[in-house]
């Protein structure tokens, strides 16, 4: 069964409180969400494997330690999930970043598949799927859909908030694909928003209705 870790870090407790409030603006929405993404992706990126590799110093040469040879793809859910890249791409600058576009259907609440655009060598890398909210799960579950079916073998899946419902629906259907996340809350509405969650993220991200 897929892994759900909460990242329960104070920084990003502190930070996802504003992003919860009705009253933070776009402005200082989009900057906090950069900043948290960046924190989570310090813990996303924690089982990544070292090699020693040597260093000269000012003062003497020594056997140091990198990251060994990870080729990492991130995936943002469009649109929301654009929000989120800015701040993981400052901690690893040379992921490549792919996009699905998904939106989802307000009467049936399932997602549509309207743009897929990645990189070449998906099979390679270690994948990244990106997207504020894990609400009925829908989306994030086609998205990892769409990434197997073009040969990608290593997903993790990184959201601020995550419904129960989210969780579950992804477990059911990619149990191999560990979910982090900076809180789960309560439970999902009838219009499929999570409760008490903190909205629409792509409207407050960029300002529409």
């Amino acid at each position: 069964m897929a892994k759900v870790h909460i990242l329960d870090h104070p920084l990003i407790q502190h930070k996802l409180s504003l992003i919860r409030d009705e009253n933070t603006g776009a402005k200082d929405f989009r900057e906090l969400v950069e900043e948290v993404s960046m924190l989570m992706a310090y813990e996303v990126t924690r089982d990544f494997p070292l090699q020693d590799v040597e260093v000269k110093t000012p003062v003497a040469t020594m056997t140091a330690k990198a990251i060994a040879g990870r080729k990492v793809g991130l995936i943002p859910i469009l649109r929301a999930g654009l929000g989120m890249v800015d701040g993981m791409l400052r901690l690893i600058p040379t992921a490549k970043v792919g996009h699905v576009g998904l939106y989802r259907d307000p009467e049936t609440l399932k997602p549509v598949e309207y743009y897929c655009k990645l990189p070449t060598d998906v099979e390679e890398r270690d994948l990244i799927v990106i997207d504020p909210m894990l609400a009925t799960g829908g989306s994030a579950t086609a998205a990892i859909t769409f990434l197997k079916d073009r040969g990608a073998k290593s997903i993790k899946l990184m959201c601020l908030i995550a419904a129960p419902e989210g969780i579950k629906e992804v477990q059911n259907y990619h149990d191999d694909v560990d979910i982090f996340v900076a809180a789960v809350d309560d439970y999902l509405n009838d219009h499929g928003y999570i409760i008490p969650g903190l909205g629409d993220a792509g409207d407050r991200l960029f300002g529409t209705k």
